[in-house]
């Protein structure tokens, strides 16, 4: 019921990615309230002060649902602060990510929110079925950032089969037939970042901005060198960090949180997108993207019926 009563209340049934250095109060108020969710990661709020300040900011801005994206890591220092802050701003829904929802489940639940969360191989998504959580995102292969390595059909498939939860989808979904069809395999949303970076309101800076319209799949370049997971970046990000795109050593240390904003700082100019990039050609607001993505997406309803 609780699901059904947040799908009618969408405009297009998508949540806009948290994205590393892209997401902020901006992105995320005016995708909400164009009747999409809108969503940030933890980390990109450089103190735990201006996380404060943002929860705050988008809660007086929007009454639509939103989501916060909470590292899990057992790594991440500023787990306990972030999950006060749930506490006290009750984001109607959490993303888990790189680590286990259970360490969330509790405190979201009992202000009624929910935990999605997010996906990469079968294995925890069983394990993730077993907590008791409301939702999982299925980061499937393509998808900007840190990356899956299954096809969207078969990652659906073999999850229904255990899972009736919400399922969100993820993986190059740019378009409004590409929504549309996450549904025909079984999703209940779409998890769409890298169309929304070059959102006027997002966080991305204007160089980054334009390197996204201005490339295609050919200029990604996947590699686990940065965080320690796989996960795609523009070359000619990679390139101005000094560093040949093509020749990029693999990560052997693993994957740690704990000094977070040192990470940001060290690769903040090394930039990530998913496998749709090269369906991006403008820089424009986020009511004009929704406003594209809903044409499409009726057009498609459209063409099916014609069909039938």
């Amino acid at each position: 019921m609780q699901n059904n009563k947040l799908l009618d209340g969408l405009r297009l049934p998508v949540i806009v990615a948290p994205m590393f250095l892209v997401s902020g109060p901006k992105l995320v108020i005016a995708s909400s309230n164009a009747g999409l969710i809108g969503s940030f990661p933890g980390p990109n709020a450089r103190t735990v002060e201006e996380l404060e300040e943002w929860m705050q900011q988008i809660n007086s801005s929007t009454s639509n649902p939103w989501a916060f994206n909470m590292i899990t890591h057992k790594t991440y220092d500023r787990f306990t602060e972030e999950l006060d802050l749930i506490k006290k701003f009750k984001p109607k829904i959490v993303i888990t990510a790189l680590g286990s929802p259970e360490r969330v489940i509790e405190t979201v639940h009992a202000y009624g929110g929910m935990v999605i969360a997010d996906v990469n191989n079968i294995n925890f998504a069983r394990r993730c079925a077993d907590m008791d959580v409301d939702g999982m995102a299925l980061i499937c292969h393509g998808a900007g950032g840190h990356t899956g390595h299954l096809s969207p059909f078969s990652f659906t498939a073999y999850v229904r089969e255990f899972f009736d939860g919400l399922i969100v989808l993820a993986g190059s979904i740019s378009t409004g037939n590409h929504i549309r069809a996450a549904k025909l395999l079984g999703a209940d949303l779409s998890y769409m970042g890298t169309r929304f970076i070059s959102a006027q309101e997002s966080n991305a800076v204007n160089e980054y901005k334009s390197m996204i319209i201005n490339s295609t799949y050919d200029d990604l370049r996947l590699t686990n060198l940065f965080t320690g997971a796989d996960a795609y970046y523009l070359k000619d990000s990679i390139i101005n960090n000094n560093l040949d795109p093509d020749n990029l050593d693999s990560n052997t240390d693993g994957f740690n949180v704990s000094a977070s904003q040192d990470k940001i700082k060290a690769w903040k100019d090394i930039w990530s997108a998913g496998q749709g990039v090269g369906l991006i050609k403008n820089i424009e607001s986020v009511e004009s993207i929704v406003h594209k993505l809903e044409f499409e997406f009726v057009q498609g309803a459209g063409h099916e019926n014609k069909k039938n």
